[in-house]
């Protein structure tokens, strides 16, 4: 065969009958065609799901839930998709408030889009130590699911964010785990798993074994780039976890 990939003709055939057996038939083909496309879409298809579903009114939550995506994704046979929850508060208030209006891109999750997952991690600010209303009232209108137990077996984590270093880490998280409880899904903290970074002292840093987190003081300070580590090691502590022990949920 020359540089050129041309076919050497066989000697025992001539150049006709051979260009005719040849070249392709797209009819002769297409069964093929469609099981190669077919193949793929089922490969596609089979990749487990980890929803991370949250509310950010000031975007602190939002990079988190983004840096986790970014996680879930690095994990082969998983894919992490993003979702909001619905505000709850008017928009005379929010604006009162100065919360920064929302991205477009990002979906709303429903209730039922839940038991499509195959894991679910989610992330809320904290009020008063425990989950915000917002996310509050999205678990509540879960009440048909938890009366099936459709997430059942489904693992579950949390990220949070607060304003102040004793203003609920952990009882954020903890606090919240009464409505994974109810549902019979299964908590998934990631403990001392991100190592050395957990350890640090020379600087702020939010987070804990129930969770990633973050501060956000007054609402103006930024993630620190060891937080946004943090939260891409649980979205990829959660696909491993997803990997391990789930198979693709059929509902």
């Amino acid at each position: 065969m020359g540089k050129g990939g041309g076919c050497i003709f066989s000697k025992k055939r001539s150049a006709i009958e051979a260009s005719d057996q040849d070249l392709a038939d797209p009819v002769r083909d297409a069964p093929v065609q469609n099981q190669i496309e077919n193949s793929l879409f089922q490969e596609e298809s089979k990749k487990l799901k980890v929803f991370i579903v949250f509310y950010s009114m000031y975007g602190h939550v939002e990079c988190l839930a983004k840096r986790m995506k970014k996680g879930v994704d690095s994990i082969d046979g998983v894919e992490g998709f993003l979702y909001r929850v619905p505000e709850t508060l008017p928009m005379d208030v929010l604006e009162q408030m100065r919360v920064p209006q929302k991205e477009d891109e990002l979906p709303f999750v429903s209730v039922d889009d839940l038991v499509e997952a195959d894991g679910l991690l989610f992330g809320f600010p904290t009020r008063f130590g425990s989950m915000a209303s917002q996310m509050k009232a999205f678990f509540d209108s879960t009440a048909h699911l938890w009366e099936q137990q459709r997430l059942a077996g489904v693992p579950a984590g949390f990220f949070v964010s607060t304003g102040t270093q004793g203003g609920g880490q952990e009882t954020t998280a903890w606090t919240a785990i009464t409505q994974l409880a109810h549902h019979g899904m299964v908590y998934v903290p990631i403990g001392y798993t991100f190592g050395s970074g957990m350890f640090k002292m020379d600087s702020i840093i939010g987070g804990s074994p129930y969770g990633a987190g973050v501060y956000s003081g007054d609402g103006t300070r930024e993630p620190s780039e060891t937080e946004l580590a943090l939260a891409e090691h649980q979205g990829r502590y959660m696909a491993g976890i997803v990997r391990r022990f789930a198979t693709p949920r059929n509902n």
